[in-house]
């Protein structure tokens, strides 16, 4: 174990060069350093990593919130998309035009950005990369899932009767109780 932690330190001190020879011999090393070696510069490179360009849709409602939040100061933020989608949908595609050109000539300066990153990592970074993408995707995914499940939960909750609801209510303090005195002692 000492070993492992001294090597581990040695490529530590070598920075990214440590990790570049990580990387390389990754499939090589037959100790569990390399499970171990993620480098760190490369996990900033998705943080790097340029964003999807907004869609022409997104671009305009971005541009119309602030004006329809200055008309309607009471109103709720649902209200308001759903007035600026309703004008989106009134507008002429002639109109449309002027969002939908930005939203491709960014396109187009997003996938060239994404080629250039591309083509200077390494084969073993686009594995992480892709690794670290389908992780993201896999996250966001779940949270999803439990925003629906979660969703139905309270959609059953406003379906009980008062005296069905009034059981979780008692439930749900007596849990308080319980989590209070935990704490407390």
């Amino acid at each position: 174990m000492a070993l492992l932690w001294g090597m581990w330190g040695l490529l530590g001190s070598l920075g990214k060069l440590g990790a570049e020879l990580c990387l390389g011999n990754g499939n090589r090393l037959h100790f569990s350093l390399s499970l171990a070696c993620t480098p760190r510069w490369f996990s900033s490179t998705m943080g790097s990593y340029p964003k999807k360009p907004l869609s022409s849709y997104v671009r305009f409602s971005k541009e119309q919130l602030p004006i329809f939040k200055a008309q309607n100061t009471d109103s709720k933020n649902s209200e308001l998309i759903k007035k600026i989608a309703q004008l989106w949908r009134e507008r002429l595609d002639s109109e449309k035009k002027k969002y939908e050109d930005a939203y491709r000539a960014d396109w187009q300066a997003y996938k060239e950005e994404i080629n250039r990153i591309q083509e200077q990592l390494i084969p073993n970074q686009i594995i992480s990369l892709e690794k670290e993408i389908m992780h993201k995707r896999l996250k966001k995914k779940a949270l999803i899932k439990k925003r629906e499940k979660l969703k139905t939960v309270n959609e059953n909750l406003k379906n009980l009767s008062g005296s069905q609801k009034q059981v979780y209510i008692q439930l749900a303090k007596d849990d308080k109780i319980h989590y209070d005195n935990e704490m407390n002692s």
